[in-house]
């Protein structure tokens, strides 16, 4: 069963999920049908859905910490477009709507983030999102604090969370991927310590500029692809605090 929702000018359709998970996963095709204005006759366009993850770990315990910049995408990306996370599926808190025209599928999956590839795979084929149209969103170490990167795929970078991603889609890395600057620890720091420790308040603002500038970069990226446009974010975020 379909379950739409009307937007100005568009309409999206998408699988209505029951609230019990079926015992075998069946694909379903998310879609949008966009009714333009008379002067277009009413042309219908169907795009390819885009499946947005970001990554962290549930629970109020973890909540602001680096480790779950991915969630604050998310959570940033939500508010802009009016999507709402409110459902659970494939062991994720799903919204369902849409960048412009383009059907979009948020997701926060709530198996910890060794683990989030059991959200990540299960979605991806309930919805057959291919690869090139799953972004995941995630914290990095080797970029200065604040400091975003848009990659159209790449290795796992010893981060656990992206390498159960890619162990749940059959070792395939030709997915694009927002990584969120969150810098290296200080001198002899744990490195998980570091992982679960809150911002400080300067950093704090770094992180919320940055995650205003990610729904931009999402914004450009499902509606454009990888363009020009993509090196030049990149470039702009190298270099965005050197000054001189």
């Amino acid at each position: 069963m379909l379950h739409a929702v009307s937007a100005p000018n568009t309409c999206l359709f998408y699988p209505r999920i029951p609230c019990r998970p079926p015992s075998r996963l069946v694909s379903k095709r998310l879609s949008v049908h966009a009714s333009f204005p008379d002067n277009n006759n009413g042309l219908k366009v169907e795009y390819t859905p885009w499946l947005i993850v970001g990554l962290g770990n549930p629970g109020n315990k973890y909540h602001g910490t680096r480790h779950n910049v991915g969630f604050e995408m998310i959570d940033k990306i939500s508010q802009a477009e009016g999507v709402v996370l409110n459902t659970m599926q494939s062991k994720a808190l799903i919204g369902i709507g849409a960048t412009g025209e383009v059907p979009i599928l948020l997701a926060k999956p709530q198996a910890y983030m060794n683990f989030s590839g059991e959200s990540v795979g299960p979605l991806a084929a309930y919805y057959q999102v291919p690869l090139r149209h799953i972004l995941l969103m995630y914290d990095e170490m080797s970029l200065p604090n604040g400091v975003l990167r848009l990659q159209p795929k790449g290795g796992h970078g010893h981060h656990n969370g992206v390498k159960s991603v890619m162990g749940h889609l059959d070792g395939g890395r030709e997915f694009p991927r927002l990584c969120i600057g969150i810098g290296n620890p200080p001198g002899t720091m744990d490195m998980k310590a570091f992982l679960l420790q809150k911002f400080s308040p300067v950093e704090q603002n770094q992180i919320d500029a940055a995650l205003e500038q990610g729904v931009e970069a999402l914004r450009t990226l499902v509606l454009n692809g990888f363009n020009h446009n993509s090196s030049r974010f990149n470039l702009q975020q190298k270099y965005k605090y050197h000054k001189g």
